[in-house]
């Protein structure tokens, strides 16, 4: 499964390479051939598209590396560094387009050869229609942080290269001048929002933020359904890439013996492997009653679920 995800994430960075470099060549021409602030603006998303997909790229291959003696607990947040790395790249595009189109409004300026500049978009919006629709899949599949963040910003690459066609349009055949430079400043704001909201989950998974609420309340709810299981206190969720990790303390009857306790411990892990896949537990079991830990890691979690109990 793992080498499944490792080639599927790795193929959803290659096609988004691949992808910006044909991009890149064709709007450096239509830059040049239109003179236009909007093109000019999806010109610098695209090539920062290609740097963004190599630092994808670079980290999805270091996620799918297997845990060492340096990193006991895998590579799995190199996902979310190479988020962040996209996500700076877009605010730095956002800040040069608005900083472009600020300058083309207060000197003016004309857009000429408007239809390469559309034909360029028209391609661009269809060639990136089919990675979106690849790199969804691959979402799906991996629930990669940073293929989603990739394909967050090829998203909103749909809309720029459609505000492109728009403000060339607009400026060549109904004679309103200031369309593309208003065109570029809308790029510029909707990129840095996009870099806003791409950058919230993977600061997540970089400051191991709990589960939701919901998530977190159906593992409880899969604890409680065990009959040995007398409750469980100081639980403690995150989630590193696609991996989620989860530990708590788990009360037992304390006349058991060990060795019939760890049986138990393995039948509640295959019960939460069977309901959260591929998740890494790990259970510290204390006698009914001892628990050490003050505050929030005190509180007893499995009351209120006791009528799923099964």
């Amino acid at each position: 499964m793992s080498d499944n995800r490792a080639a599927l994430t790795r193929s959803a960075a290659l096609a988004s390479i691949a992808m910006a470099v044909v991009l890149v060549t064709l709007k450096t021409w239509a830059t040049w051939r239109t003179g236009s602030t909007a093109m000019l603006g999806s010109l610098a998303d695209s090539a920062l598209d290609l740097v963004a997909s190599l630092a994808t790229l670079i980290g999805v291959w270091i996620a799918a590396m297997p845990a060492d003696e340096d990193h006991r607990f895998g590579h799995h947040k190199a996902e979310a560094l190479a988020a962040i790395v996209q996500v700076m790249l877009i605010s730095i595009s956002a800040f040069g387009i608005a900083f472009r189109a600020v300058e083309r409004l207060l000197s003016g300026g004309e857009t000429t050869a408007a239809a390469e500049g559309i034909g360029v978009s028209i391609f661009a919006i269809l060639a990136t229609l089919c990675l979106v629709a690849w790199q969804r899949h691959v979402v799906r599949k991996t629930n990669s942080v940073a293929i989603k963040t990739d394909n967050i910003h090829y998203e909103s690459d749909l809309f720029l290269n459609l505000s492109v066609i728009a403000a060339l349009v607009i400026d060549q055949y109904l004679g309103f001048g200031m369309a593309d430079p208003l065109f570029g400043l809308g790029i510029a704001a909707w990129l840095a929002w996009g870099a806003f909201h791409a950058a919230s989950e993977a600061v997540d998974h970089l400051m191991d933020k709990e589960w939701p609420d919901e998530k977190r309340e159906a593992f409880l709810a899969v604890l409680a359904r065990h009959p040995e299981l007398r409750g469980v206190h100081d639980l403690r969720t995150r989630t590193a890439g696609a991996v989620d990790f989860v530990q708590f303390h788990a009360a037992m009857d304390g006349s058991k013996p060990l060795r019939e306790v760890h049986k138990i411990m393995d039948e509640i892990e295959a019960r939460i492997e069977a309901e959260f896949p591929g998740v890494e537990v790990l259970i510290h079991p204390d006698p009914e009653g001892l628990i050490d830990e003050e505050g929030p890691a005190a509180e007893e979690l499995l009351p209120e679920l006791g009528d799923h109990k099964a």
